[in-house]
């Protein structure tokens, strides 16, 4: 297959399988970390969660990134990006114990909530990093198989250490502070393997002489940087119209997402272990999605193009939206599961490659951070909006209606 003889190619480039691995763990982590805080929050026997509670949970977790974005972007094309990896992975495994610490004390909900916010935090930095990076260590022609391929693995990962948590989470009853030092242990694990690069392997370049910038001026540096930053974009079309487009299938994915732990939580299942399962095997399903979209996406944007895959990954959730979900069954809503995780890292695998492909190396962090800023806005947005026009039970044709109308929307936006 050409997708294993490209992997084939890929793995034998050290500095690629090195930075993969550091993706691999940190991300794993990821899902480990994200999967406690959402079991913590919604499953937890004492809680009582609404579309509102998952929308605040989500505002307080991910809104705060729309401040800190720009920031990322100004800063990690200032700081060698080895070292964000390294120092990044640390500080998270420290802040991920100190989580861990304050679920079994008990602390009120808003302390939670900061500890929880300092360690996603630190992940804009890492994952813009890591996108940033791609480039430096494969070639131009490997590019596009390098973003089916590494960011889905990301993915997978992530993934994987969702459901490694969920299994710790059902083996071991009130287990929420054991799950996140687990996940305090891949970040540590993460940190380690990113040793094995080079520092100034992924850059970016200075030139010489030039003095890496403080924190403060860094910041300084943030309103001219992304103004150059929005601009140098801006004479991209390409780009922005392939941010533009992912930013509203994010919306939509995250509206789904909502509707579904919602199903999870009360229209099928009659107690939290039991939606907790459902859920767990939803992640799992939707991690199948991920991976066959790194399989496909190469052979569908080698016919396409990036725009024409983007366009058909659209227009397929239009019609896979109503078709699948208006049953509200745990079948159907599976089934649909797996095809709209398909849809949806395929038109990132392809929007992925555009943005590299298209913006100079001196912009690409900041550009990849305004991307990142993008995810989270539309995501939470989507958690707003559902919380609005969701009954308790989930069940909502509105609200599913509603997205495909926008996923036909976006098709029709790109085929102009």
């Amino acid at each position: 297959m050409p997708v294993v003889r490209d992997l084939r190619v890929l793995l034998r480039l050290r500095d690629f399988r090195n930075l993969l691995a550091v993706r691999l763990l940190s991300q794993a982590a990821d899902g480990v970390y994200q999967v406690a805080l959402a079991a913590y929050v919604v499953f937890s026997p004492e809680k009582h969660a609404s579309p509102a509670a998952i929308a605040s949970a989500m505002a307080v977790l991910l809104l705060p990134y729309s401040a800190i974005g720009p920031f990322v972007g100004v800063l990690l094309d200032r700081w060698r990006r080895r070292q964000v990896f390294l120092y990044g992975n640390l500080l998270r495994a420290f802040l991920a114990c100190i989580t861990g610490v304050l679920i079994v004390v008990g602390v009120p909900t808003w302390l939670f909530y900061a500890s929880a916010l300092s360690v996603t935090a630190v992940n804009r930095f890492v994952l813009a990093g890591l996108a940033a990076s791609l480039p430096r260590v494969v070639g131009p022609d490997q590019l596009v198989t390098a973003n089916a391929l590494s960011p889905t693995a990301g993915t997978i990962a992530a993934t994987a250490g969702g459901g490694l948590a969920f299994l710790v989470r059902l083996l071991a009853s009130d287990s929420d502070a054991l799950v996140v030092l687990l996940g305090a242990a891949l970040y540590l694990s993460a940190a380690l393997v990113s040793l094995r690069l080079a520092i100034g392997l992924l850059g970016p370049e200075h030139p010489p002489g030039r003095p890496y910038p403080s924190l403060a001026e860094g910041v300084a540096l943030t309103v001219r940087g992304m103004v150059e930053g929005l601009r140098h974009l801006s004479a991209r079309r390409d780009a922005a119209e392939a941010l533009a487009a992912m930013t509203m299938m994010r919306f939509c994915y995250g509206a789904l997402t909502v509707m579904l732990l919602m199903l999870c939580r009360y229209s099928w299942s009659d107690n939290e272990a039991e939606g907790l399962a459902l859920l767990g095997l939803a992640v799992g399903v939707s991690g199948a999605g991920f991976l066959a979209a790194a399989v496909v996406t190469p052979w569908f944007v080698g016919r396409l193009g990036t725009r024409g895959w983007i366009t058909v990954c659209s227009a397929a959730a239009a019609v896979l939206v109503p078709a699948l979900g208006l049953f509200f069954a745990p079948g159907p809503m599976l089934a649909a599961a797996f095809f709209l995780a398909l849809a949806t890292q395929g038109a990132k695998i392809s929007t992925d490659t555009v943005v590299q492909s298209r913006v100079d190396d001196d912009f690409r962090g900041r550009v990849f951070s305004v991307y990142d800023v993008l995810f989270n806005v539309a995501f939470v947005g989507a958690a707003a909006v559902a919380s609005l026009m969701l009954p308790p039970d989930g069940q909502s044709v509105v609200l599913l209606m509603s997205v495909a109308v926008l996923y036909a929307a976006t098709a029709a936006f790109l085929k102009r």
